[in-house]
């Protein structure tokens, strides 16, 4: 299992890699910053942000800018930022999925943030269970808003949780589901990890 001291240490490098491969993705489209923006339904300030390294960006806001650019979410993580089993994963039918604890999980870095996929791919699910690794500190991601739905669940930290403009903190124990559709964000403005359980729809890979 990787190491709080290493996780730190991946979370410092990887927004910049995620908004180096945003703008490499943008650039290779003939988009403006305004265009991307337009497209994927977020604000020209914040996505210049995101390039440059200043704001990292979560994984569904990051799944607007890959439908807007035509690329699956996972391009947009260095080599090295997603890490999965070598286990080989066993044929099953494609109403479920069977994800067992010692053939380990993907993970993907952006920013402050570490999600750990809790289930295997499945084609007719809809479903996305992580496990969220929130580190203290970096910029707050702006509100977004997205098509489904989305649970959180805090099993240790705090977390500021904000719906539509109204701010909430969540302490472990506490969970908040909505429909993602209304503005909402998240952030750790404590001095210590937050884990979170989350599920949200559609899934993002």
């Amino acid at each position: 299992m990787r190491t709080s001291a290493a996780r730190e240490r991946k979370t410092e490098q990887s927004h910049d890699q995620v908004g180096a491969r945003m703008r490499q993705f943008r650039t290779e489209r003939g988009l403006t910053l305004r265009g991307l923006a337009a497209r994927a339904g977020l604000s020209i300030g914040f996505l210049s942000q995101v390039e440059r390294g200043v704001s990292s960006i979560g994984l569904t806001a990051l799944n607007s800018v890959a439908a807007a650019l035509d690329r699956p979410v996972a391009e947009f993580f260095a080599d090295g930022d997603a890490t999965t089993s070598d286990g080989a994963a066993a044929v099953l039918p494609s109403h479920f999925t069977l994800t067992r604890a010692e053939s380990g999980a993907t993970e993907y870095v952006s920013g402050q943030v570490t999600y750990r996929m809790l289930s295997d791919r499945g084609p007719n699910l809809v479903l996305e269970p992580m496990v969220v690794h929130i580190a203290p500190g970096g910029r707050r991601e702006e509100a977004y808003a997205h098509a489904g739905e989305e649970f959180a669940y805090v099993v240790t930290g705090e977390l500021l949780y904000e719906v539509d403009g109204v701010e909430h903190r969540l302490r472990p124990g506490d969970s908040v589901h909505l429909r993602s559709t209304v503005p909402h964000n998240m952030y750790n403005d404590t001095d210590q990890v937050t884990t979170v359980v989350s599920v949200v729809t559609p899934r993002l890979f």
